[in-house]
């Protein structure tokens, strides 16, 4: 990477970068009623019926997603709303754990309710509709802020952990870059070739901050890919992802069939957006390139992803090279990383599931 693109790409984090506050829309709920693999249990023991729900949220003011007596956090947002709701506390349990400042687009968590009579208290009702569930708790969620909601409820058996049953966990992390013109980052596939030596199943004692729970550093990456997109908050689909590596490999002379030994989840190069340099007019923001980098694996550990954008992000700038990145792959100590990428940035984007059958 040549010394022109050094420090021209910068993280998002600055107070002026902030996500905006969600709206206080409700967000309608397709719902189905769901059954078991062998057979949905239509009359939950006691009362007690288990609700897995999707929510997104604006991390700014939130200590992180897991429940702690002093701050404000997501699940205690959560059980808070959800207490109001039905009249009496209730466990929340999160399918990925986020850090304090880290975003979601949807995270997904479950809960077990029991529906009881207010005008009978001790009769047992059948359980909310998943739709009713939804609409209640946001109006606990938004009658004082705005940066959590609910997007989807359905219901699942008593045994389905939210956590535990997930499949895949997909992580974006924006960043945006200088307003000057990058020519050469175009030309350059520093950043292709960074996400084929990390994509892969890998000791990643190097990006695993201290503190990690896990019992290995043995994981496997599926996806590491680095895709630019509008400046606004937007963020690539699979589809839109497979496209852009199509249409690079093309423009670049790469094969584009499925035999290629480029693999399709690493980005090669960034097509270059309308970035203009010249005078925009008083009052008017210059326009940003935005990166999004895309980190898709069954599980990951503590701080892996920003700490794989830490290195991403040096390697974009000219301050790594790709042995580089290999001998710090390898040296299997976080110490040997890039500085870690700021919280600020982080948006959990999707965690799949093999839902029960309808």
């Amino acid at each position: 990477m040549t010394h022109s693109l050094k420090h021209s790409v910068d993280l998002e984090c600055s107070d002026n970068n902030r996500p905006s506050k969600l709206s206080k829309i409700e967000h309608p709920s397709h719902i189905e009623e769901e059954e078991e693999e062998e057979e949905m249990n239509q009359n939950p023991k006691n009362g007690i019926q288990r609700y897995l729900f999707a929510i997104e949220y604006i991390g700014t003011r939130f200590s992180g997603s897991q429940k702690q007596l002093t701050c404000r956090t997501v699940v205690g947002a959560l059980e808070e709303a959800f207490a109001k709701f039905v009249g009496q506390p209730v466990s929340v349990s999160c399918s990925s754990r986020t850090d304090a400042g880290v975003h979601a687009l949807s995270n997904v968590c479950h809960v077990d309710i029991q529906r009881t009579s207010k005008r009978k208290p001790g009769e047992v009702l059948p359980p909310h509709e998943p739709a009713v569930v939804g609409r209640a708790v946001n109006h606990f969620l938004q009658k004082h802020d705005s940066d959590l909601t609910i997007i989807d409820v359905r219901r699942v058996p008593s045994d389905f952990h939210a956590r535990f049953k997930a499949q895949e966990r997909t992580y974006f992390y924006r960043l945006l870059s200088g307003p000057e013109p990058l020519s050469t980052f175009e030309k350059d596939r520093a950043w292709h070739e960074a996400c084929r030596v990390l994509v892969g199943c890998h000791d990643f004692s190097s990006f695993r901050a201290a503190g990690c729970q896990a019992k290995s550093p043995i994981r496997t990456l599926d996806e590491l890919s680095v895709t630019e997109v509008i400046e606004s908050p937007y963020f690539p689909s699979v589809m839109d992802r497979e496209r852009h590596n199509k249409v690079s490999s093309d423009l670049r002379g790469y094969p584009s069939n499925s035999g290629t030994d480029i693999a399709p989840s690493s980005s090669p190069c960034i097509d270059k957006l309308t970035t203009s340099s010249e005078d925009v007019g008083f009052g008017k923001r210059r326009r940003h390139r935005c990166l999004v980098v895309t980190a898709r694996a069954r599980s990951f550990l503590y701080h892996q992803v920003r700490l794989l954008v830490g290195v991403l992000k040096a390697v974009g700038s000219g301050n790594l090279t790709i042995p580089d990145v290999e001998r710090i792959l390898n040296a299997k100590s976080v110490t040997s990383a890039s500085p870690m990428a700021p919280a600020c940035g982080l948006y959990l984007g999707e965690v799949k599931y093999d839902l029960p059958t309808t």
